[in-house]
């Protein structure tokens, strides 16, 4: 049993910065791979970011690499999302994700199978 919960995103014009949260309960976050998706309208869901139980390892997604910065706090069981330099491409819902599975599968899209209910991003030109 895992719960996500995440909150953090909102109506923001080009440019600006977001940062999304993610609260997990219901087993050891420490255990865990944690990873950002997004969906837009019309299109398939994304792996954007991913970091592994420690936080030694983290994957981006080319078109967010140096503008977004994932990170967790296993004291807090959270998972955050710094969005840096937002741009209208980056409008989707956001998913926070979990996965069990041993950290060399931490950035592979078909490991996650936990999910929260996701928050909107939307970023205005």
């Amino acid at each position: 049993q895992v719960q996500l919960a995440e909150s953090g995103g909102g109506l923001v014009q080009a440019g600006a910065l977001l940062r999304l949260s993610c609260a997990v309960s219901g087993r050891t976050f420490s255990n865990l791979n944690m990873g950002w998706f997004r969906q837009a309208p019309g299109k398939e869901r994304e792996l954007v970011a991913a970091i592994t139980w420690s936080g030694s390892n983290a994957y981006y997604k080319d078109s967010v690499t140096g503008r977004f910065t994932i990170s967790r706090d296993n004291t807090k069981n959270t998972v955050y999302l710094q969005m840096n330099s937002l741009k209208p491409d980056d409008t989707a819902v956001y998913y926070c994700a979990a996965s069990p599975y041993n950290p060399i599968y931490y950035n592979i899209a078909g490991r996650y199978n936990y999910w929260g209910q996701g928050t909107p991003v939307t970023v205005s030109s």
